[in-house]
């Protein structure tokens, strides 16, 4: 605005010169032919006069010029000021944080916007504390329920001397577990803020973490996991949402896929790390591709709740969890990666990076 500002300044400028200063040089010249032809002044006297003439009109116009970009600049910067601190705000609220700090301007057009992204922000925080509020009302409602239903499963399961009661109360097991977890991921949702947690995360430790547990599964089935960081760059993520986000990716590759299941990364133009999941397995159908991450969308009887909260968790941190490929599946998990120039290694304190919160294991 300020650049804008100045340009009309001496757009201004140019067009006073042309309209006025050029015609009032040419007036005071034919003025002063006509009074040397007169003999009133002598030729000395008029090349004088003319310089003075001509030069003092110059000189005043330079000055009106000067004193119009000042004026121009001071009132652009009053005028940018709000507009930056507006553009401010926009930002915060677009960030997630629902009380922006607004304050009036005293220009009114700029203010009826502020107004307006002030209410605008209220009723975001209305509606997010509402969603909160509901499912942790809810998860609270559900637990006790699940918990008593669980362990009389449990109960029958032990009694049960009929293998095939026996199976079923152990697959109704699983689904009670399955959907307790589910559960305590709202819960945990609605507890948690949207966005800020973020902090720097090595890969490799859960990599680590998620060899541990998955792999003894892989192997009972006669399958293999392999998990290899080979972008070697610290991302910025949440240690929790991360690990919980690679697990549900293994976990459905275990349950629906087939042969070689391989965790890797790799650089994504030097700003990026991109987690790439897949196996052998036949892969999404045509019909799921687009609602593979939907709540309540399952191809193996679960709940569908999986992907989707995983999903929210890679959204929430400002990643991106897609579906890259169908057939054989590839999922892959775009995170932000530290710039090399800023190692955390010399610039954080000495100690531990991440503390990566141990999934519950299933048995």
């Amino acid at each position: 605005m300020r650049t804008y500002a100045l340009r009309m300044t001496f757009s201004i400028a140019a067009a006073s010169f042309l309209v006025l200063g050029i015609p009032g040089m040419a007036v005071g010249t034919i003025f002063l032919d006509h009074l040397h032809e007169a003999g009133k002044i002598t030729a000395d006297e008029a090349r004088v006069y003319f310089w003075w003439y001509n030069g003092g009109a110059l000189l005043g116009m330079a000055v009106m010029a000067l004193l119009a970009s000042v004026i121009a600049r001071h009132a652009s910067r009053k005028l940018s000021r709000p507009l930056i601190f507006l553009a401010a705000a926009a930002e915060q609220l677009g960030a997630g944080q629902t009380r922006p700090q607004i304050k009036k301007t005293g220009f009114e057009e700029i203010d009826l916007v502020y107004d307006e992204l002030r209410r605008s922000s209220d009723r975001m925080a209305g509606r997010i504390s509402a969603e909160r509020q509901f499912a942790s009302d809810a998860s609270h409602q559900l637990r006790t329920p699940l918990t008593a239903l669980s362990m009389r499963l449990e109960e029958i399961h032990m009694l049960a001397k009929q293998e095939d009661i026996r199976t079923e109360a152990q697959q109704c097991l699983v689904q009670v577990e399955r959907l307790t977890d589910v559960v305590s991921q709202l819960l945990e949702q609605s507890r948690s803020h949207a966005g800020g947690a973020t902090e720097v995360v090595r890969l490799d430790g859960i990599f680590d973490q998620q060899r541990e547990e998955w792999s003894p599964s892989f192997a009972s089935v006669g399958r293999t996991l392999r998990l290899r960081d080979e972008a070697r760059l610290p991302v910025l993520a949440t240690p929790v949402s991360v690990a919980q986000i690679v697990a549900t990716l293994i976990e459905n590759s275990l349950k629906y896929g087939r042969g070689t299941t391989t965790v890797t990364t790799r650089k994504a133009g030097g700003k990026g790390v991109i987690l790439t999941v897949s196996d052998e397995g036949d892969g999404v159908a045509d019909d799921l591709v687009d609602a593979i991450f939907r709540k309540g969308v399952s191809t193996g009887g679960s709940t569908g709740y999986g992907l989707a909260i995983a999903r929210q968790l890679a959204d929430v941190d400002g990643a991106r969890l897609e579906l890259a490929q169908a057939r054989p599946p590839i999922f892959s998990l775009t995170l932000s990666a530290v710039p090399q120039s800023l190692d955390p290694e010399k610039i954080l304190p000495a100690g531990s990076l991440l503390s990566i919160g141990a999934r519950r294991r299933r048995r």
